[in-house]
């Protein structure tokens, strides 16, 4: 395995791969790598006959307020992780190998971006479409791996392939989760003791609610009250947004009448969790 750090050069690999007839996965991520990333490369390990790991810490993505400068870096660990799980190529760019000084092209959407996270974090999903539609053009992968944690991003993803019409299948993967419940998150780091005690409460609270679903309750707002209840009772815990959608769609429903995203952003001390849940009926 190596660490490619210019665009010419993972294209230039890629289509020597591709020349011989091997199919390429690829998994993007921001880097400080957990066992959820390490699922997703594995798998495509086992699907495909190559592996590219991107590690970008995309600052287009961040707001002016959030922790573009304080997110976790670790090269070295993240390459062991790799490796590991059977990645052949990291692509780990300067920003300025991926944005001109003079940049000025992105890729947006309405209608699945308004709410959720991207009514809380205003040109996020600007950002995230923009950098994984420019790493699609650079890696030219056959499939890439996403997580379920990030379902709005998921869908998303989804979306935009389908809309530009780009040729590359999208793979959404199970979330990882800690022995006590907790999704695994690369700002899990950020969390004290005290913190990560408490973070608990959102697959706590998630779990009940699909325990209500699962026993016939099918008002939304019975749901998210619910969730509501249980988060603030947790002192540390302040809620963000606390939302049932349609899987597809991502817009509110009333009722519970067919997949819908259970979904909660929560602020636990300065650190922003989110966790999910998909309920198919």
């Amino acid at each position: 395995m190596r660490v490619v750090e210019k665009v010419n050069d993972v294209r230039a690999t890629v289509k020597e791969w591709k020349a011989k007839g091997l199919k390429v996965g690829f998994v993007p991520t921001m880097g400080y790598l957990h066992e959820g990333h390490e699922s997703l490369i594995r798998k495509a390990s086992e699907e495909n006959d190559r592996v590219v790991v991107s590690i970008f810490v995309n600052p287009i993505q961040f707001g002016p307020k959030e922790d573009l400068s304080t997110y976790p870096r670790d090269l070295y660990r993240d390459s062991k992780v790799c490796e590991r799980a059977g990645a052949d190529i990291i692509f780990h760019p300067e920003n300025e190998e991926m944005y001109f000084g003079d940049f000025s092209t992105f890729v947006d959407m309405s209608g699945l971006t308004a709410g959720l996270c991207g009514k809380s974090r205003p040109n996020h999903f600007r950002g995230v479409c923009t950098v994984v539609t420019k790493l699609f053009n650079i890696v030219s992968p056959d499939r890439a791996y996403f997580g379920e944690k990030d379902a709005q991003q998921l869908a998303v993803i989804k979306r935009m392939v389908r809309d530009l019409n780009i040729d590359i299948e999208i793979i959404g993967c199970h979330i990882v989760r800690e022995k006590d419940g907790l999704a695994k998150s690369s700002r899990n780091t950020y969390l004290s003791v005290e913190e990560r005690n408490a973070a608990t409460i959102l697959n706590k609270s998630l779990t009940l609610a699909k325990e209500k679903i699962q026993s016939g309750e099918r008002n939304s707002e019975v749901i998210i009250k619910l969730i509501e209840e249980i988060l603030n009772s947790e002192k540390l815990a302040r809620v963000d947004y606390i939302e049932v959608v349609d899987s597809l769609s991502m817009e509110k429903v009333e009722r519970i009448e067919k997949s819908v995203l259970v979904a909660i952003a929560v602020f636990i001390g300065k650190t922003r969790l989110i966790d999910n849940f998909t309920y198919e009926l």
